[in-house]
């Protein structure tokens, strides 16, 4: 069956814009709130129409990771990029972690239904809901695998509101990286198909 690569760059881009993110957050304590409102929505859409869907229809709310992913694709052993390849890569693999555990995919699943009552009262990007999906990282994600180890500014990364920030967007990296599995991406294509990704990020961010 031949790949969908439109799919599976959108939702690597997905992954990367998560990365990129938590970067912002960690080294200047703020980052990108549209993109953060992106990724976040992410999670509220589990039985999406397409993938596109997943991230509000629209191929421009996904520019900072098409990017993001275009500099992972071309990233130094060194330096931001690599920063960036390693959360991508972290958040991969943890993703594998969670599916692997079904207790704990299932637990997820039932977390992420719960926040529909709060959503009644609370915006998504509100302290309290902020709050309420980082605890779900902590609670559900984090114990299922090798902890993902965020760099940057010692003192940003004390303040609790950009932990529970950083936290709460890890969560959407994980969606992205569900995402990416169910529609049929790999670990391989990163190695064997990097060319074929970049000219499709390339490309639709050229509509962008």
């Amino acid at each position: 069956m031949a790949k969908n690569y439109y799919d599976i760059t959108l939702a690597l881009a997905g992954i990367c814009q998560a990365a990129r993110l938590v970067q912002q957050l960690a080294h200047e304590g703020n980052c990108a709130q549209e993109e953060m409102s992106v990724s976040l929505r992410s999670l509220l859409e589990m039985n999406p129409a397409s993938t596109l869907a997943v991230y509000g229809n629209n191929e421009a709310n996904l520019k900072m990771g098409l990017e993001t992913l275009l500099g992972v694709l071309n990233a130094n052993r060194q330096g931001p990029g690599a920063e960036l390849t390693r959360y991508a890569l972290s958040l991969m693999v943890l993703e594998r972690k969670l599916y692997a555990n079904k207790a704990a995919m299932n637990q997820l699943g039932e977390r992420i239904d719960q926040l529909d009552r709060q959503l009644a009262h609370f915006e998504l990007e509100s302290d309290t809901m902020i709050s309420s999906l980082a605890s779900i990282y902590v609670d559900v994600v984090s114990p299922a695998g090798p902890r993902i180890q965020v760099t940057g500014s010692p003192t940003i990364l004390q303040n609790s509101q950009v932990q529970a920030k950083v936290r709460a967007i890890l969560l959407a990296g994980i969606r992205s990286a569900v995402l990416w599995h169910q529609v049929g991406g790999g670990r391989l294509q990163l190695m064997f198909s990097r060319n074929r990704l970049f000219e499709q990020a390339k490309n639709i961010l050229a509509h962008c």
